[in-house]
């Protein structure tokens, strides 16, 4: 007999998405109480109020939990009207689950208050309820309140974990006091500042329409990957004298082509006589970068050259390129949210001392990986490092 699936629910505001709220996630699966689990911001609920709109706070989520798919963000709350409660959303997750067991991740602190939630004796049937604590040390009524609970008919478990010392409400008074927190997800970070949630001042125009776009054209890795790339190339330009906006408008906007399909990218190359190397037009990994400067102009109204100079170079280089594009595409190679591989750690402590050694390790080692997998390897690219070697600051 198949083992039944166990299904894991935390539901929250996530007003931001924390990474307290991504730990006791992973915590709950790194210890297979559940196999999955599903993230759920709440949409109207009746208890509490959000700051951030709704659609901002998913996009957020979907952002923060695009490096583990374990993590499974959910709108079953965000597209019901009205108020929403517990039970309903078990109900409708029990729908799309039927034979699955369900796990609803509380905290501590809202433990104590179970017994007050709506229609708490249905919810009692459809599901079990994993505690995580809220204080080092589990307080004596936190466990009676367990024992009350069990005596209701509730199936309730005090899981033996860390709590992690991070509030969404600190974050956003951080945010308000000008301060920077690093409780947050780079890319959730970014899309903060960016949108100017939670009092930060917003830095960029027109950013409601890119965002909208980017988020429905890329997929939930490289949508949180292109915000950490801006977060990044916006900290390299003001670290080395170039401009952080432009950099940060060229670090969102860098792979806006990347999730194309390859026969739409050939038709912007070829409708925009873009290139005619066959090797590029043969290949996503190098079309989607002058695919994606055609579209920041086009479709995002870009209209910056540099911007769009290191948009269109951000994965090759180019000989004689700007310290502006150098800090793109060095922030595409190592931007914090990268999977670990060879040379990351020995490029991110190059970029401390100086932008042209780690571009130049960075190119290197891309041209490494295109060889060892027998790929079309790109002249421009071995030029941009022949030109980056010839660099006083580079022979020093």
């Amino acid at each position: 007999m198949a083992k039944k699936e166990r299904i894991g629910i935390l539901g929250g505001s996530f007003d931001p998405v924390h990474r307290g709220h991504i730990a006791a996630a992973l915590s709950v699966l790194d210890a297979a109480y559940v196999d999955r689990l599903l993230m759920v911001p709440c949409g109207n609920p009746g208890h509490k109020s959000c700051i951030a709109p709704a659609e901002d706070r998913w996009k957020m989520l979907v952002a923060a939990c695009s490096k583990d798919k374990r993590l499974v963000p959910s709108r079953l709350e965000l597209d019901r009207s009205g108020t929403t409660y517990a039970a309903d959303t078990l109900k409708a997750v029990r729908k799309e689950y039927p034979d699955a067991d369900l796990f609803c991740i509380i905290g501590s602190d809202t433990q104590m208050t179970l017994y007050h939630w709506v229609n708490i004796e249905e919810v009692f049937r459809l599901c079990s309820f994993l505690v995580l604590p809220r204080e080092k040390d589990v307080k004596a009524s936190c466990r009676e309140e367990i024992d009350r609970l069990k005596a209701m008919g509730g199936r309730v478990r005090l899981l033996p974990f860390s709590p992690v010392a991070v509030s969404s409400s600190g974050i956003r008074s951080a945010f308000s006091s000008g301060m920077v927190s690093e409780d947050l997800n780079p890319a959730v970070q970014e899309y903060c500042h960016c949108k100017g949630l939670y009092g930060c001042p917003g830095r960029l125009d027109k950013i409601d329409f890119w965002m909208d776009n980017l988020f429905s054209a890329l997929k939930p890795k490289r949508f949180a990957h292109s915000l950490s790339v801006a977060r990044t190339s916006a900290r390299l330009a003001a670290m080395y004298g170039e401009n952080p906006l432009k950099a940060e408008q060229a670090g969102l906007l860098h792979d806006c082509a990347k999730c194309l399909p390859l026969k739409d990218m050939q038709r912007i190359a070829k409708e925009n006589h873009l290139t005619d190397d066959p090797g590029v037009l043969s290949s996503d990994a190098l079309l989607h970068s002058l695919a994606g400067a055609c579209l920041a102009e086009q479709l995002y109204g870009m209209t910056d050259p540099e911007v769009l100079e290191a948009i269109r170079f951000h994965n090759t280089g180019y000989p004689g390129m700007s310290r502006l594009a150098m800090c793109v595409c060095l922030a595409d190679f190592m931007e914090p949210l990268r999977d670990p591989f060879p040379l990351l750690d020995e490029v991110r402590a190059l970029s401390e001392s100086s932008l042209e050694k780690a571009l130049l390790r960075s190119l290197e080692g891309t041209v490494d990986h295109v060889l060892s997998r027998g790929w079309y390897l790109y002249p421009r690219t071995v030029d941009t490092i022949s030109w980056l070697r010839t660099l006083p600051v580079v022979r020093d």
